[in-house]
């Protein structure tokens, strides 16, 4: 097998600029972890960098043609190709509770996805980077008072220290996206417990920024505050004007005010 044909459906949009893959796989730091996943390799552009580094490299790719193809041209990769939908599988089935990192050229249809399934997975993965839709990490990585900051940036941020890296063109993949793309990091904290429950972090986060257009007063109704609790001044705000550390103040008020 020559190549692998993209197919829409997937997302796919093979990277072929050898020197922005391999400065992507130098983002990871490589410390605190013996193992990276790598989601979605198609034809391993990325993958052989990582290989030659002192970790073992593992790939999940859901496409059965790319895996047909890493098989045939990585032999390094025998035993550590895991063809499943990295959204539906039990990675501890490989990683059995141990820590480890992901990094790739994320599918732009489910690259939010990812992120998400990275902070249900959070206790396990202290690193994570790769390249997105630039719009979307840069939403990841926004400050508050942005049109862009959202849910993704606050939840992020509340585990992970996170940094816009690089832009990348649109014009170095085959098919080419119809979008730029960016890299972005992700550093968990050393300490990355929530001083707040955090189910009901996420809850009051997504509810904040479903309308995000509203003071917190409004936005928050579904959650049945207490009418003292919601004459504190911090509903006065929009979801955007918040920083982290203002969302957890704002979850303790509530978790005090017995939700």
């Amino acid at each position: 097998m020559d190549k692998v044909k993209a197919k829409k459906h997937l997302g796919q949009h093979f990277l072929k600029d050898e020197s922005i893959a391999k400065d992507i796989a130098d983002t990871l730091s490589l410390e605190g972890y013996d193992d990276v996943l790598e989601i979605g390799p198609g034809m391993g552009v990325l993958t052989k960098y990582m290989l030659d580094k002192p970790i073992n490299t593992y790939v999940i790719e859901i496409d059965t043609e790319s895996v047909e193809y890493l098989n045939a041209h990585y032999p390094k990769l025998h035993g550590k190709i895991i063809s499943k939908d990295f959204l539906k599988y039990n990675i501890n089935e490989v990683f059995e509770n141990k820590q480890f990192a992901i990094i790739g050229n994320f599918p732009y249809n489910i690259s939010s996805q990812i992120v998400f399934r990275v902070l249900e997975l959070k206790e396990q993965i202290p690193e994570f980077s790769g390249m997105f839709q630039k719009e979307v990490a840069e939403r990841i990585c926004e400050k508050k008072g942005s049109k862009t900051y959202g849910i993704l940036s606050v939840l992020a941020q509340a585990f992970y220290d996170t940094e816009y890296l690089f832009t990348v063109s649109e014009h170095v993949f085959n098919p080419p996206p119809k979008v730029k793309s960016g890299v972005m990091r992700m550093r968990r904290k050393e300490d990355f417990s929530l001083p707040c429950g955090e189910k009901l972090f996420f809850t009051v986060v997504k509810t904040a920024f479903q309308q995000r257009r509203k003071t917190l007063r409004n936005s928050l109704k579904t959650l049945n505050l207490s009418d003292n609790l919601r004459e504190d001044s911090i509903f006065d705000l929009r979801p955007e004007q918040l920083d982290v550390a203002q969302f957890i103040e704002l979850t303790q008020k509530i978790e005090a005010d017995g939700i």
